[in-house]
This record gives C-alpha cells, structure tokens and sequence, in this order.
C-alpha cells in the first residue's frame, strides 16, 4: 500500500503507484500520476495535470506541475511531464505548459535540480541534466542531455543549450550556447569547449586536440564566421560531436548563437 501521511491531501483523480510515499502537509492535485518509487518529502505540492516517473524523489517546499507564468494563461489544460529518477531539491518550481507553446513542460531522466530551480513553462529539458542553486530556465528554453547549469545562471525564454555543455553561475544566458560549449559570464560568452564533461565522456588526447582544433577554426579563425561555417565541416565531418555542433548552429533557433566576443 501506498504511504500517505494522514496529513497529505490527495485528489481523488490521481493515479499513484502501491508503494509510492507522500509525506506529510504534501499536496497532490488533480490528474496527477505518481509512478512507482515516487517520494514526496513534507510539505511538496503538486498541483495538477502532471506525470511524476519513476523513482523521482521530491523535497520539502517543492511546487510541480503549477500554473504558467503567462499572462494569457486563461485557465486551459496543460501538462507536466518529469521523466524517471530524477531529484528534485527544496523550494524547485516546475511550471505546465501553454496553449501558446506545446502545451507541455518536459523534464527527462536522472537530472537533479537544486535548491531554487525553476524550469518555466513549455520548457524541454533532456537526461543527466544538473541545475545548481537557483538556475532558471525561462519559457520555452530546450537543454540538452548532460548539461550543467551552474547556481543562479539564467537561461533567456526560447534559449537553447545544447548537449554536454556547461554554463558558469550567475551567466545571463542570452544566446543559444553550443553543444559541448562553456559559456560563463554576465551577459554569457562562450570560453571554449566543456573539457571536463568531454573528458568524463571518454575522449582521449588526440580527439580533444581534434575538437579544439575544430573550435579555434570556426570561432577565432580569419575571415568571417559564416565563410568558416561553410567550409568546416569538409574537415571534421567524421566527428560525430562536430556534426552535431554544427547541425545545431544550422538548425538555428529564436536566439542569437553565443559566441566568445558576443557581449
């Protein structure tokens, strides 16, 4: 059975698993599910229209699946969906989507957001993801996997950051920062390559000489940047990772790209 404490408050329309535990003074509203392995610490709100995944673990003064920051939210239903064992710290917000955007706020797999995260409405937002103290993601803003968000950086509406990078605390992310980047700084520019979490991925000598090679061509070659952009991949096209910075660069975005002179 399932352990509720006999001060939580659950609707009658939530779905929540046998061995699920909701904590005392917790909150769970309606239409929302609670898969199995679901912890809610005391006093975690959930309010409604949200999908919790397994092993998720859910800390005090929590508030998930609350309504858009959006002025023209008018009430319609929208969703939530936080992937599977995933840790969310004290006083973190989740906000649901909009009619406006998709609809639905997405958090996938394994991530952990710290004490103050805030992860804004129609956001996506991939696995191994770590948000610091108060990181903040505004609306419609996409993570990649892997990707470190350091304490009190903020993440402009509809910005993107691509996989495997990591952003410095206290960056005001403006531009969209490359997959595998390192952007810090207020406004953010980007410093180079994330190392570290390359490093951790498995890449040896050879390869990361291959990658910042690769960087201080396009980024601090000659000539102009889209000239470069033309013509690098001839060069490092058997790099899977090269590939995927410049499809994302291609794709482009709502935001400018972040580059190492953007101020």
């Amino acid at each position: 059975m399932s352990q509720i404490h006999p001060t939580a408050i659950v609707d009658s329309s939530a779905t929540i698993a046998d061995d699920v535990v909701v904590g005392p003074w917790s909150i769970v509203g309606p239409n929302v599910s609670l898969a199995t392995g679901v912890v809610l610490k005391s006093h975690v709100v959930i309010q409604q229209d949200t999908a919790v995944g397994a092993n998720t673990a859910i800390h005090s003064f929590a508030l998930v699946g609350g309504d858009p920051q959006h002025l023209g939210y008018k009430g319609e239903t929208v969703r939530l969906e936080i992937g599977e064992n995933n840790i969310i710290r004290e006083h973190a917000t989740l906000n649901r989507g909009t009619p406006q955007g998709s609809g639905v706020t997405r958090l996938g797999n394994n991530c952990l957001l710290m004490t103050g995260a805030h992860i804004g409405h129609d956001c996506v937002v991939g696995n191994n993801v770590t948000m610091a103290n108060s990181a903040t993601l505004g609306g419609h803003a996409e993570v990649g996997d892997r990707v470190f968000l350091g304490g009190l950086c903020a993440v402009h509406q509809n910005g993107r950051v691509g996989q495997g990078a990591i952003v410095g605390g206290l960056a005001a992310v403006t531009r969209d920062v490359i997959p595998y980047g390192s952007a810090w700084g207020n406004h953010a520019r980007l410093r180079g390559l994330n190392l570290i979490g390359l490093k951790r991925k498995g890449y040896g000598k050879n390869e990361l000489r291959r990658l910042l090679a690769f960087y201080r061509e396009l980024f601090e070659g000659e000539g102009q940047f889209a000239g470069r952009l033309a013509t690098i991949g001839e060069a490092y096209g058997d790099i899977p990772e090269i590939v995927e910075i410049l499809d994302f660069i291609g794709d482009g975005g709502k935001r400018p790209l972040c580059l190492p002179n953007a101020e």
